[in-house]
Order: C-alpha cells, then sequence, then structure tokens
C-alpha cells in the first residue's frame, strides 16, 4: 500500500479544545439514558464598512477580521483599488469595522443585509454575478498524488467537526500542503475567512487549491473564482449550476473525494495523472468524515 506524502504545518489551523466555540449540552438518548454532547456556538457578527451597516453574520466567533474582510471582498465591496487602512473588532458588541482610505459607492447604495447561518445565506448574488466578468483562472497544472494527500490529512486533522458536528470547514492549499483550515457554521463564512486571510496577507492565488466539506454549489464557485484559486475540491458532490459556472469561468471542479475516488466535472484539462489510483490507500471507517452536506 503507497504511502501519502503529507505535511501538518497548517499556518491557522482549527482549535476544537477551544472553550468558547463549543458547550456541553445534556439530553436524552435513543435508550432514555442521559446523554452530554458538545454542540457548536453561534454567536451575531455586524460588519460595518466605514459608517454603513452591512450585515449581520451568525458565526462561531473565532477570526471576525478575517470574515470580515472576506466577506466584503467576496461580495465586491471591497476592489483592488481600495485602501483598507484599518479593522476594528469589538467583542463586547461584536461588531467589525472595515475602513477604507476612500469611501466606497457601497455605503449609499446598500440597503442592510441579514445573513443566516443555513447553506442559502442571503448575499448580493447579482454582484457576485457581476464580479464574474473578466476574471482569467491560471493554468495552473494540478498533480492527482496532491488530491489524494491533500484528502488524506485533511481528513485526520482535529477539528470542531470531529468533536461537535454541524460544521463546515474550508482549507487553502498549496500542491499537497494544506495552510489555513478554516471552520464555521456557515460553509460561506469559511470561506470568507480564508478571504479575509489572503487580503490581509497578500498571499498568492494562482497556485492554491480550495478544499471545501461542503457542496459544490453556484456561490462557492463564484467564490473561489472571484479568489483567483483556479481549482475547487470537495468530499461533497455537485450542484447543476455550479457546474456550468465552474465550465464559464474556467475553474477546476473536483467532488466526492473518498479514498481513490474523485469525480472532476469542470477543467480537467489542468489534472496532472501522476499516480496510480489503485496504488492509493482507501478511506478507513476511523478516519471516514461524512459530507457536510
Amino acid at each position: 500500500m503507497s504511502k501519502l506524502n503529507v505535511s501538518t504545518e497548517y499556518r491557522i489551523a482549527p482549535d476544537p479544545g477551544n472553550p468558547r466555540l463549543t458547550r456541553k449540552v445534556t439530553g436524552v438518548d435513543h435508550l432514555g439514558q442521559e446523554a452530554e454532547i458538545s454542540v457548536v456556538e453561534e454567536r451575531p457578527l455586524t460588519i460595518y464598512l466605514n459608517r454603513q451597516e452591512i450585515v449581520t453574520a451568525m458565526t462561531i466567533g473565532d477570526y471576525p477580521e478575517y470574515l470580515a474582510l472576506g466577506f466584503l471582498k467576496n461580495q465586491g465591496m471591497l476592489s483592488a483599488e481600495d485602501v483598507v487602512t484599518r479593522v476594528d473588532y469589538d467583542e463586547e458588541v461584536e461588531t467589525v469595522v472595515v475602513r477604507t482610505e476612500v469611501e466606497t459607492s457601497h455605503e449609499e447604495k446598500l440597503q442592510k443585509k441579514t445573513r443566516t447561518s443555513g447553506c442559502a445565506v442571503g448575499t448580493v448574488f447579482g454582484d457576485m454575478m457581476a464580479g464574474l466578468e473578466g476574471v482569467t483562472l491560471p493554468a495552473t497544472p494540478v498533480k492527482t498524488s496532491w488530491l489524494y494527500a491533500l484528502a488524506h490529512e485533511i481528513n485526520r486533522t482535529p477539528s470542531l467537526y470531529l468533536e461537535a458536528g454541524a460544521i463546515h470547514g474550508t482549507v487553502l492549499c498549496h500542491q499537497d500542503r494544506p495552510l489555513v483550515y478554516m471552520e464555521d457554521v456557515g460553509r460561506h463564512n469559511a470561506v470568507d475567512k480564508i478571504a479575509g486571510w489572503m487580503l490581509s496577507e497578500r498571499a498568492e492565488a494562482s497556485d492554491k487549491i480550495l478544499y471545501t466539506t461542503g457542496r459544490l454549489t453556484s456561490e462557492m464557485v463564484i467564490k473561489t473564482a472571484m479568489m483567483g484559486i483556479p481549482v475547487l475540491a470537495s468530499r461533497s458532490g455537485f450542484t447543476a449550476w455550479g457546474v456550468e459556472i465552474a465550465r464559464q469561468v474556467g475553474l477546476t471542479l473536483i467532488g466526492r473525494m473518498r479514498g481513490q475516488r474523485f469525480v472532476c466535472l469542470a477543467g480537467e484539462e489542468r489534472l496532472l495523472r501522476d499516480v496510480d489510483p489503485s496504488a492509493m490507500p482507501e478511506e478507513d471507517k476511523k478516519h471516514r468524515r461524512k459530507s457536510a452536506d
């Protein structure tokens, strides 16, 4: 059985031991016996762009500054020309204010939006679609050995999902190395945190892979493309519109990654099949992670 070349040097990794992110709740199980389990916390986070209140997001509460920056960037409210001067987080009132050098047009035209923690989150979808105009993704090659190594390591990383469930994860990767692993109650929050980290660190996007535990939906595809990342992969499945948009923008879309198997429905030309799938280990039950659909 082939061994996978994996690394555990995350820049940011989940912190399942953080007492602020989960709480113990006592209930009754199927046998009528008392059972105590960990459940994920949800907190409202209000995001301002300068003086304008933009959205209230339900989130687990970690990395609020990255979430705010990434949300504004992925919604097209922060452009490449906008200079962010400060990001202020007030934990007491659970508010983040992103300040720019010059006020943006969104502060006058945008009304308050409320974003829930569910999968069908409220977003400025029309603005996101418009943001895809002119997007060109690099033809960065992707080795299938990298995909196997990433799935192997990510699924074995201690996480809030393994501790309490009811959560999504998104991981920014370079070749076969996972770099930044974010989790949240909404998969879009998790990818927004990645976008915020990339903006803060001025991280290169053209050579990256984005891995998500959730479905490959139209919005996930749009956000990945707008971030300039050419490859999006998941353990989970696809939506038809997600596949259609990925094909339109030239994004490599890979789903159902489990053990030796995966399916690529867009951008197959980037794949370099440098390893025999049958030489890769099957996914053992101990580390098998259900899709966070």
